[in-house]
């Protein structure tokens, strides 16, 4: 068992680890509701995007929220290089 300390630095961690990828998926959105607005996306491609985030952000909160702690912190510490992006991409059948 670990101490309180060590508990505290994994959990840092992984919260440090979730709010950067998650700050690349939000601003992913947003570059979708520019390209939107510009003209360049119409509402269904734009709404793909939104569609996308959410099951990313998903995927990423369960990496961070429903695995072992110091297993997840472990992986990121070693760079293990997950595209939550494309772990939000639908599946074609």
């Amino acid at each position: 068992m670990s101490s309180k300390s060590e508990r505290r630095a994994v959990v840092e961690v992984v919260a440090e680890y979730h709010e950067a990828h998650l700050a690349e998926l939000v601003q992913r959105v947003g570059d979708g509701v520019d390209r939107f607005r510009t003209g360049e996306l119409n509402a269904f491609e734009a709404d793909q995007v939104i569609f996308q985030y959410g099951r990313a952000a998903k995927e990423l909160w369960k990496f961070c929220n429903l695995s072992d702690a110091e297993l997840s912190a472990s992986m990121i510490r070693d760079g293990a290089a997950v595209d939550w992006w494309e772990r939000g991409a639908p599946r074609h059948r």
